[in-house]
């Protein structure tokens, strides 16, 4: 108990002295503020490189599409064009392991195909439906079993 108190007193003092000296926290925050004080040579050097980094990558993908237009050509193959729908969603997914996100359209059409294919649209709505299946259940029956035996010869 004494060492935890002694620590205590001991540690705010030092906390005081290391901020008079300046702490290395504050220069990391320096740094990452300092982009105004720069020196504009170094910023145009690195507007520059950005740009260099970026005509590298845009000529990079003409040579790769070059590539890929000369694969279909050689094997017969189609372009695939893009519908509107995928080009908006195209950014939403890159990097995206999943599947893609359904659109409203495709939600609603699967609700309502689901709802046609419910096994409780076929279930009678109220008594007198039931009970004219239920009477018709022993003469299904029998034509069944009628056709049945007819198919089928006992030798």
């Amino acid at each position: 108990m004494a060492a935890f108190i002694a620590k205590q007193m001991v540690g705010n003092q030092l906390k005081s002295v290391t901020g008079a000296i300046g702490d290395k926290d504050e220069e990391g925050k320096k740094n990452e503020e300092g982009d105004e004080d720069e020196d504009p040579e170094i910023a145009e050097a690195r507007r520059e490189a950005e740009e260099k980094r970026k005509d590298k990558h845009r000529k990079m993908e003409e040579e790769r599409e070059e590539l890929r237009q000369s694969i279909r050509d050689k094997y017969g193959l189609k372009k695939r064009e893009k519908t509107p729908e995928e080009e908006v969603a195209q950014p939403l997914a890159e990097g995206r392991i999943g599947r893609k996100k359904k659109t409203p359209a495709e939600l609603a059409a699967e609700n309502n195909a689901d709802s046609d294919d419910d096994e409780l649209s076929s279930f009678p709505k109220n008594l007198t439906e039931l009970q004219s299946k239920v009477s018709e259940l022993p003469t299904k029956l029998a034509a069944g079993v009628g056709e049945v035996t007819q198919k089928c010869v006992v030798q």
